[in-house]
């Protein structure tokens, strides 16, 4: 936009007034080019996408205004099942890092080639519970005591795509009591549909990670790590992504203490060097 002021009529001698008239008008017009030059030259924050395994709902809550605070990259999350995220890779998904509610599917996919080498990292170790929602009459001590005929339906996250799924059925078969139980299971899509199923009481109790317990609401018997394989939680940068810096900055935040503490705060054990 050029800004034009009209000269006044001028004298004969006052050619200083007109020259000084003239040089605020190019003054004025070489501020305009360079206001629009700069804001057309500005460019909308950066953002990622990342693909989470749905335990990770609360913390990675907290973790994304943190890294963003930080780096100024924006940070959006798509929570689900970790073998449906994973699958979601496989066929192409715009993802730009990946967390995992395991090691093998981020292994898998990085022995196909669609892990940036050199990013994997187990980021945090979870632990399994069982969880009754607030309000409920129903009491546990030990595990074994959901065989009592009050529980009548019991919430797991399908074990053939949530790895702590995959660790309830694991501990219910080490006490010998999965035959028992099985008929009374109600499969969810993932460990924040588990949660959910017990919370509107379409189950009694329900297995879900201790990350995704929130304080003062319900109360939760810890499953011992000794009856299913360890919970470690990988996750790793995605090749195709063109973010390949800014991805490996959120790997970085994740890793660091501050994020290493905060996974902390939500329930995780902080993985062994």
């Amino acid at each position: 936009m050029v800004y034009t002021i009209p000269l006044p009529v001028l004298e004969t001698g006052s050619s200083k007034l007109r020259k000084k008239l003239i040089t605020i008008c190019v003054a004025l017009a070489l501020s305009s080019c360079n206001y629009h030059s700069t804001t057309s030259q500005q460019t909308p924050p950066q953002e990622l996408v990342v693909a989470a395994a749905a335990n990770l709902t609360d913390a990675f809550a907290e973790i994304g205004p943190r890294f963003t605070s930080k780096t100024g990259i924006r940070v959006v999350f798509s929570f689900g099942a970790t073998a449906e995220l994973a699958k979601q890779i496989e066929n192409g998904a715009p993802f730009d890092v990946f967390a995992a509610a395991d090691t093998e599917h981020v292994d898998s996919l990085e022995h196909a080639g669609l892990i940036t080498p050199g990013t994997r990292a187990i980021y945090a170790r979870g632990r399994l519970v069982l969880w009754l929602p607030a309000g409920s009459s129903l009491k546990i001590e030990r595990i074994e005591d959901i065989t009592a005929k009050e529980f009548d339906r019991i919430a797991i996250a399908k074990p053939d795509v949530a790895p702590y799924g995959r660790a309830a059925v694991e501990s219910l078969k080490q006490l010998g009591i999965w035959t028992q139980m099985e008929p009374r299971v109600i499969y969810a899509q993932n460990v924040s549909q588990a949660r959910q199923y017990a919370a509107t009481g379409n189950a009694e109790v329900a297995f879900i990670p201790l990350a995704l317990v929130k304080t003062g609401d319900g109360s939760y018997l810890e499953i011992e790590e000794s009856l299913h394989r360890p919970i470690n939680q990988a996750l790793a940068v995605i090749k195709s992504s063109a973010k390949q810096d800014a991805a490996r900055e959120f790997v970085s935040f994740v890793l660091s203490p501050e994020g290493q503490q905060l996974l902390k705060t939500k329930g995780y054990s902080i993985p062994s060097p």
